[in-house]
């Protein structure tokens, strides 16, 4: 594994931080208020092909690695979580999904539209009352001729109402069966299918949530992905990879409060000399950098296995646990650290501790992360 900074990762780090200066951080908080999904900001991301980073050229995308793919989340979650958020869930999870698991038809007809933000992505696994047990889902597909015919409704849904195209898992046999559900790739406007509430969020209220419901929804064959009785098996395998997009983004919010705690400590006086030079601030800032540092670590250890092809089921959880939890821990020490001013939203650091919490919960709870964890270590 190279540490080194490839010219790659340098050139998408500059490219974004300059975007983000002049496109996302004059708007963010405005956007944070009103809840506003700023789709703007994605089809010029898309032109930027950094809505397709790890789809190949031959498909309209930026033909890079999981190393460069997790640079740009880091970058943007620096900015703003929830356009880092929205990004990670349209790279790894729809097209992520249809990436590894469509027919070549599939593929030449979905893929080129999502690497350049011409559609936006949403996927659908999460239901009510079936979170983290998604194996119990309830939404159902029954076999009618060359159709399915599906029935019931995902929430917590990434771009549930602005998604152009959704890849959904839905049961096609017995509850509980690992075997018994297929996935699904529906566009919007196919009768039956329609979103239905936005949720009103803590942090991340620019990254659009939403219910995705289905009412008798018919769906051609030619529109399930893999064969049936394969889709749980493959959203596994997608949230592998959806596991290093979230630990990048918890590295980016971390990153991004520790170097606002860092700025603001040695401008902040009292008793005549910056806080920076009491230990207790002194110590706070190396606990945090320290911390933030072994996350990135992780992080990019698990992207290097996923690159390499190898199992990484066991990287990808040591690093969606640990950099959300110290997602978590940097935002709110850096609120400690900005005293009153880090209350107030007219300072940054309160933006990133109501962003940071999502992190230790989508894709993954922490408890889920250390069942994975436990299952592979004592196997």
């Amino acid at each position: 594994m190279d540490f080194t900074i490839n010219e790659n990762q340098q050139m998408i780090a500059d490219m974004i931080r300059k975007f983000g200066n002049d496109h996302i951080r004059p708007r963010l908080m405005e956007w944070d208020e009103s809840q506003e999904f700023p789709l703007e900001v994605f089809k010029k991301l898309g032109e930027l092909g950094l809505m397709g980073v790890l789809v190949p050229t031959e498909y309209g995308g930026s033909g890079f690695s999981y190393t460069e793919y997790v640079t740009a989340i880091v970058e943007l979650g620096k900015i703003c979580g929830s356009i880092g958020l929205s990004m990670a869930a349209h790279n790894s999870l729809c097209t992520g999904h249809i990436l590894q698991f469509a027919n070549e038809e599939q593929k030449k007809k979905y893929l080129p539209k999502l690497a350049t933000a011409e559609w936006i992505g949403a996927w659908g696994l999460t239901e009510t009352g079936t979170g983290s047990d998604s194996g119990r889902m309830h939404t159902t597909a029954k076999k009618d001729g060359d159709y399915y015919v599906l029935n019931g409704s995902k929430n917590f849904i990434t771009h549930g109402i602005t998604g152009n195209v959704a890849v959904v898992i839905a049961r096609t046999g017995a509850k509980g069966d690992s075997k018994g559900m297929s996935t699904f790739i529906i566009e919007k406007g196919t009768p039956g299918f329609k979103s239905g509430k936005k949720e009103n969020k803590l942090g991340m209220r620019a990254s659009e949530t939403a219910e995705l419901i289905f009412d008798n929804c018919r769906v051609h064959k030619s529109q399930m992905m893999g064969n049936e009785g394969e889709g749980f098996i493959q959203a596994m395998k997608v949230l592998d990879g959806g596991r290093i997009s979230i630990a990048a983004l918890s590295v980016g919010i971390a990153k991004g409060a520790l170097e606002a705690a860092i700025k603001y400590s040695k401008e902040r006086e009292q008793f005549g000399k910056p806080i920076s030079r009491f230990q207790a601030i002194a110590f706070k800032l190396a606990t945090m950098a320290t911390e933030v540092e072994a996350a990135e670590l992780l992080t990019f250890m698990a992207a290097d296995k996923k690159n390499k092809g190898l199992k990484m089921t066991k990287e990808g959880a040591f690093a969606k646990y640990y950099a959300s939890e110290v997602a978590v821990r940097t935002s709110t020490e850096a609120v400690q650290i900005f005293g009153g001013y880090g209350f107030t939203k007219d300072f940054p650091a309160e933006k990133y501790y109501r962003d940071s919490k999502l992190c230790t919960i989508g894709e993954g709870t922490s408890e889920i992360q250390k069942m994975v964890i436990a299952r592979e270590i004592l196997k």
